[in-house]
């Protein structure tokens, strides 16, 4: 695999816009990058340019919010001639807790949705996930300068417990249950099958990220809670730095 550098990723995507769509984690990932093509430094050769494509966040309101399963993030439509590298990902937040917490209410064809197979999360996700990568391969002969990447789910490492039950991951040893990735087939077998025969490729974490159950924020969080722990989450710098070398390799 290509060795990354500051000064090859900077070459490589000189006058380019790259953006990642998805969850915290996602959003992670672009925290990593950041730091480590700019070192935690303001830096002339990259730019943020959020603010042009309205990425503010709304203040919360009652409202129900309708969750289009079938379509691609408005945010998509509309900007996706502007990128050249995309990033997409999801996962954890397919849960019943979350959409009840955040008022979502699953929409298919502009309805609430009827299908009792897509009414349960985990085929709701699938279908979500298939629709998307889909409708991102029928736009790529329009933009064929786009490298679009799918990037598959970022593993928790629970013990003794979930994240609301008490569940820890403090261990600090790295490596400490397997020390290499023995299977050759992707840990994210939804992910691998949704990309299978598009031009979205696949970005490869789940089996490696999850030999590191000791490289999450776990208790040593600036604002941890007693008794709660992050096993989701990772330290930075850390494990979302491989998936950016990956990333650059794969580029």
């Amino acid at each position: 695999m290509e060795e990354f550098t500051v000064s090859k990723f900077l070459r490589r995507m000189q006058d380019k816009t790259l953006a990642f769509v998805g969850d915290s984690l996602g959003r992670q990932q672009f925290q990593s990058l950041m730091c480590m093509i700019t070192g935690g430094k303001d830096s002339s050769n990259v730019v943020d340019v959020g603010k042009e494509y309205g990425l503010v966040k709304a203040h919360h309101s009652a409202t129900d919010y309708a969750m289009h399963l079938d379509r691609p993030p408005a945010f998509l439509r509309r900007f996706l001639h502007k990128f050249d590298v995309l990033v997409l990902n999801t996962g954890h937040h397919w849960n019943r807790g979350k959409l009840k917490a955040n008022r979502w209410i699953m929409h298919v064809g502009g309805m609430p949705n009827t299908n009792r197979k897509i009414a349960y999360i985990g085929g709701a996700k699938n279908f979500t996930i298939y629709s998307i990568v889909n409708w991102v391969n029928s736009q790529l002969p329009r933009y064929p300068r786009l490298k679009a990447f799918y990037r598959s789910i970022s593993p928790r490492h629970f013990f003794n417990g979930d994240w609301n039950t008490g569940g820890t991951c403090d261990n600090t040893t790295p490596l400490s249950g397997a020390k290499e990735v023995l299977q050759d087939e992707a840990g994210d077998p939804l992910a691998a099958g949704a990309v299978k025969g598009t031009g979205v490729q696949l970005l490869d974490i789940t089996s490696l990220s999850q030999l590191r159950d000791e490289g999450h924020i776990s208790r040593y969080s600036i604002k941890a809670t007693p008794g709660v722990q992050d096993c989701l989450h990772w330290c930075l710098p850390g494990v979302p730095d491989t998936w950016n070398e990956i990333l650059f390799a794969q580029l």
